[in-house]
């Protein structure tokens, strides 16, 4: 085992964890970082409490817990253990515990000075998983607050050095040399006349059949390691065995495609990314890589995770090749082309800026951060994603309207689950019945099998890992009895997923959900007989328009909604009227945007009639409302001066921020509007100005003017632009003694000028006057000259006094 070449650095590395709080170590593949390392750091560091290792998948952690532990002569639970969603092997003795993401998490939550633990190792942190960087955020937060003896050792295969020695620059780096045997690196794109899966079964067999040993093959999901499972299973010699490796896989096959062969036998594992990493794969020596893999993309909007399959990092191709010399020289074959390998991003890109952020934000609230930027992040969660977490959390109950958690939402956070698995097992209340069919729910959701979309047949299916899960559950609310009732399951699952109440649209299997997005289930399914549902387990697929349904559960409406009074809401609506050309008031009672009765209103309060008419214009746009020129150019002054002069504290005046903040700056110029007339005539510049102060409106005028007075006295419109710099419109001769553009916001920001003939036509567009004057003015001067004979037409226009005059008179003298 010292032959590992993460060895060789042991010295440095002992040294910088005693002095300094936070260590950095660069180790490719076979290094021996993961089953190795940590323990000689145990044995050599002379911590007096516990090491974690944090290790982001649920296979990885408990097979490098058998690795380390067998080193010890040991089984999981002594010296070494390890602990995971549903299930733990530690015990007092325990001293170096490997533990995934969320369970480093939930220790923290309840013991913020993490007791007994000397050094936290955040193994594999190049996946830059969601839990991840979370659990770095929440570890610097408390090596700067509580616990200043507390080691943080961030590694992995493929670090990206640059960005964390900027981001940690006082943390040392330590590098380890790379595998011991040569990996030969090819690329081979895939036949386009071919369908994927036989065209990955072909090349894969072929190199078989060329070279020995057993082989790793990189798929992007599980449907294609089916796919090509069968077709390889028609190509390959009977002395390979095919195992399959995911996720969802029993622990029995997974550990088939872990172990060794038979002797005489070789195989093909089939895996996903969970490959790429930490696991060790015995008899290794073929990788063909895919170069795919599945992405999860969440859309705000509508509130469901995408997943699309894309290119894979050059990073991760690295780490698919390390796999193949693990014990001895191997091959590496891509199926992509080398061209396009180079052009393939560095770096993968973190899950925090396009997962589901409703469980960071609820464990940041839990934390006591009520900003994201109040904590220290590699890549800081995107507002979008922390806004749609800020209105699911609301609508959940965890959060009030301040954003503050309540009571229930402290409870929810302690539970450890996602907020909406939390908020199931919190509407069953103390109901030994009810708790103990939203534990079975929870245990189904959080590890669905494939089969019915039919919810109740998988609610009556009892798989073993789904009863011990649920018992669990069961015991961390402390209801341990009570029996799963079919009839509770509606009123749960609206409780947690009320957004995803669905009311069928058309013959075809399509529903609309109460949020608004579609779903659909395939158009035999029988669950298309109902015209309500809902849907828990939806995915949206890459490019198209709704989701699709994987789960859900037919509802009798009426008897849901005397069960859950709360899910409807009485309010006032308005829509446009096509045939009378005007708005028109109803009173509607809706599940979201889903609608279950409706009636006309004649006379509506004002105060309602002004509430639904700002829906109705978030819903439509800006462009509703009557934008006129000066109403325009204010918004656009406002944008520009929050670019161009931040200090100003300008409000913010794009579509969207405008839409947002509607009652702030229109609902208050709408008093005695009450028709859609009445709204078309509304003044928005006037309205739009109410969101500046008086100093502000004043220091507008005067650093970003609506005019420009030329040097011959014209006072001239200054046209402002999103995504351009303003513009000034003159008469060339009116520019004549000019040597320089003029400028707005305090000199910052020139002018575009746009010079015109005397007959208003455009001759030049010039940002830089002076260069004009020396420059191109000699070709608008000749031309010109033929054309405007009576016009002056100066030689040094730079020193010439500026005339607005269209006849000739006497040639004004040249500035002194």
């Amino acid at each position: 085992m010292s032959s590992l070449p993460v060895s060789a650095v042991l010295p440095d590395l002992f040294r910088a964890l005693k002095s300094s709080p936070q260590v950095l170590l660069a180790a490719p593949t076979g290094a021996g970082k993961s089953t190795w390392l940590p323990l000689q750091i145990l044995q050599e560091c002379g911590f007096d409490g516990r090491i974690l290792l944090l290790e982001p998948r649920r296979l990885a952690a408990r097979n490098v817990a058998q690795r380390l532990a067998e080193q010890l002569g040991e089984e999981p639970g002594a010296t070494v253990g390890y602990r995971m969603r549903g299930e733990s092997r530690s015990g007092k003795q325990t001293r170096l515990e490997v533990v995934t993401e969320g369970i480093l998490t939930r220790m923290l939550q309840q013991d913020p000075m993490l007791e007994g633990v000397s050094l936290v190792i955040l193994d594999e942190f190049h996946e830059r998983s969601l839990q991840g960087d979370l659990a770095l955020a929440l570890l610097l937060d408390v090596q700067g607050g509580l616990r200043d003896d507390l080691k943080v050792l961030i590694m992995s295969a493929t670090l990206d050095n640059s960005r964390l020695r900027e981001w940690l620059p006082q943390a040392p780096l330590i590098s380890s040399e790379g595998r011991s045997f040569p990996v030969e690196r090819r690329y081979q794109p895939l036949a386009a006349n071919l369908r994927f899966e036989e065209a990955v079964a072909r090349q894969a067999s072929q190199l078989l059949r060329e070279e020995t040993g057993s082989m790793l093959l990189f798929l992007p999901g599980v449907s294609e390691i089916q796919r090509v499972q069968t077709q390889l299973a028609e190509r390959v010699a009977s002395d390979v065995d095919l195992c399959p490796l995911y996720g969802a896989l029993s622990l029995a096959d997974q550990r088939r495609a872990i172990l060794p062969s038979p002797a005489g036998r070789r195989k093909v594992v089939l895996a996903t990314n969970i490959a790429e990493t930490s696991l060790t794969i015995e008899g290794i020596r073929l990788v063909v890589d895919s170069a795919q893999e599945r992405s999860a993309q969440f859309d705000v909007r509508s509130g469901v995770t995408c997943l699309q399959t894309q290119r894979v990092s050059q990073a991760s191709m690295t780490q698919r090749a390390g796999r193949a010399g693990r014990l001895e020289p191997g091959i590496c074959l891509h199926l992509i082309a080398k061209e396009q390998a180079e052009r393939a991003a560095a770096h993968s890109e973190p899950e925090i800026l396009n997962c589901d952020l409703a469980a960071l934000w609820l464990d940041l609230l839990q934390w006591g951060c009520q900003d994201v930027s109040q904590l220290k992040w590699l890549d800081i969660p995107p507002q979008a994603g922390i806004a749609a977490a800020r209105q699911l959390l609301q609508q959940l109950g965890a959060t009030d309207e301040e954003g503050r958690l309540t009571s229930g939402g402290r409870k929810m956070a302690s539970l450890g689950s996602e907020p909406r698995f939390a908020a199931l097992l919190m509407a069953a209340g103390s109901d030994p019945d009810a708790v103990a069919t939203a534990a079975q729910l929870v245990a189904m959701l959080e590890e669905p099998v494939r089969g019915s979309t039919d919810l109740r047949d998988s609610f009556h299916r009892r798989l073993p890992q789904w009863q011990r899960r649920a018992r669990q559950l069961q015991q961390r609310v402390n209801i341990s009895e009570g029996r799963a009732d079919d009839d509770l399951i509606a009123p749960l699952l609206a409780a947690a997923f009320p957004d995803r109440i669905a009311r069928r649209r058309g013959v075809d299997g399509r529903y609309q959900l109460a949020n608004g997005s579609g779903a659909s289930l395939d158009r035999e399914d029988g669950l298309t007989r109902s015209e309500w549902l809902i849907a828990p387990a939806l995915l949206q697929g890459n490019g198209q328009p709704d989701a699709r349904i994987l789960q859900a559960l037919p509802l009798d409406i009426e008897q849901l909604v005397s069960q859950c009074p709360t899910l409807v809401q009485q309010q006032t609506e308005v829509e446009w009227d096509e045939e009378k050309g005007t708005l028109r008031a109803w009173r509607r009672e809706q599940i979201g945007q889903l609608v279950l009765k409706s009636q006309p209103l004649a006379k509506p309060e004002e105060g309602e009639l002004h509430a639904a008419m700002l829906r109705w214009v978030r819903s439509k746009g800006l462009s509703v409302l009557n934008w006129t020129p000066q109403a325009e150019q204010l918004r656009l002054r406002l944008i520009c001066a929050a670019q161009w002069l931040p200090e100003g504290g300008w409000p913010a005046a794009e579509e969207p921020a405008l839409l947002a903040t509607l009652e702030k700056w229109l609902l208050p110029a709408m008093s005695g509007v009450r028709d859609g007339k009445g709204l078309r005539q509304l003044d928005v510049g006037n309205a739009l100005a109410g969101l500046l102060t008086w100093a502000q409106r004043q220091q507008l005028d005067a650093v970003l003017p609506t005019h420009y007075v030329v040097p011959t006295g014209s006072r001239l419109p200054i046209h402002y632009h999103q995504d351009k710099p303003p513009a000034l419109a003159v008469r060339l001769q009116e520019m004549y003694g000019e040597a320089k553009n003029p400028s707005v916001a305090n000199g910052r920001v020139p002018l575009v000028l746009e010079l015109l003939s005397p007959a208003q036509r455009p001759l030049q567009i010039t940002r830089d006057l002076a260069a004009f004057w020396s420059g191109a003015y000699r070709e608008v001067q000749k031309e010109m000259k033929g054309r405007y004979p009576k016009h002056l037409w100066p030689d040094d226009p730079a020193n010439t006094l500026p005339t607005s005059r269209v006849k000739r008179f006497s040639t004004p003298s040249p500035k002194k």
